[in-house]
């Protein structure tokens, strides 16, 4: 047995035997494919290629030297790298090796990795008769999806392109063995935030000032979880970290408080109903002081309550942290 063979156990035999019964609607389920899927639901695997298409997409963009965060705006040869670098992450987050025809070992088994932003795959003829887990995104829609297949005639369509590519057919999604399907892509700040917002936010300070821009985030978007990339994109600099620590103490005297992931910052959103940064991010809210009897969502700062303010009520000025 091979060391890469061996960092594949223990295997769940029992997984792999299920996980074709509730991921697909295939009559004739395919054993080495079905070992495959079991193996990365075994490993959180939604989770982690969620995770990995964001860091994939955050990487190719380079928002802290280009400022970019919408695929559409990358140049074609970045566009066609993004495949290779979703290969690339997810090898590296599931500790996978390579194959010796394919890009991955997975269960033992070859798998070869396709990617797309697209509505479907295009699956080149040496693909043929080979696993291939396929992962798509749409980072407008926030949405991702990735599932096992085995390549043949019975899953592509019959036509090809100019390189002489297949896609998928219609019973061939029928075949794929979904990990996850429709599933919430991390989010986007930047892109899902309105233009005028945007517009805001990059032109705060004539442009010129990332700690000005970075004010204007928090200022802006609130109520949502703030990733480090979004801050660097924003700021265009090296120590997000600082940029934050500046903008929670500027935007105080506004009513506004920034939490991070420090205590009690998590203890704080979660007491108001809001998502709880993580280690490197942030979240922004205005906070209103309340009575200790009030039934709203509240958290007690220094002795006293406060809630999040309520359409046309003001905050109280300055923020208690």
């Amino acid at each position: 047995m091979t060391a890469v063979q061996e960092s594949f156990l223990p295997f769940d035999i029992a997984a792999a035997q299920n996980v074709g019964t509730r991921l697909s609607r295939s009559s004739e389920p395919d054993a080495a494919v079905s070992e495959v899927a079991a193996w990365l639901e075994q490993r959180q695997a939604a989770q982690v290629i969620g995770d990995s298409i964001r860091q994939a997409f955050d990487e190719v963009l380079d928002g802290q030297r280009t400022g970019r965060f919408d695929i559409d705006t990358l140049e074609k040869t970045e566009k066609t790298y993004l495949g290779t670098k979703v290969e690339i992450i997810l090898r590296s987050a599931f500790g996978l090796g390579r194959g010796r025809s394919m890009d991955y070992v997975i269960a033992g088994h070859e798998v070869d990795s396709k990617f797309t932003v697209g509505q479907n795959w295009t699956i080149p003829s040496e693909a043929d008769r080979h696993i291939c887990l396929l992962v798509s995104a749409n980072d407008r829609k926030g949405e991702f999806a990735a599932g096992v297949l085995r390549i043949s005639d019975d899953v592509l369509n019959p036509g090809r392109n100019r390189d002489g590519k297949r896609t998928l057919s219609a019973s061939g999604r029928n075949a794929v063995l979904w990990i996850a399907n429709r599933a919430k892509l991390p989010e986007n700040i930047l892109l899902h935030t309105s233009q005028a917002d945007r517009e805001a936010i990059f032109g705060a300070g004539g442009g010129r000032s990332g700690q000005l821009r970075t004010d204007e985030l928090f200022r802006r978007v609130q109520g949502r979880v703030i990733n480090r990339n979004t801050v660097l994109t924003v700021a265009r600099q090296d120590d997000s970290p600082k940029r934050v620590r500046d903008a929670r103490t500027k935007l105080r005297s506004e009513g506004i408080a920034v939490l991070g992931h420090l205590n009690p910052h998590p203890q704080i959103a979660q007491a108001l109903g809001l998502d709880i940064p993580g280690k490197g991010s942030w979240l922004s809210t205005p906070l209103t002081q309340v009575g200790p009897e009030s039934s709203r969502a509240k958290a007690e700062i220094n002795g006293l309550f406060y809630a999040v303010p309520l359409p046309g009520e003001q905050p109280t000025v300055p923020a208690p942290l």
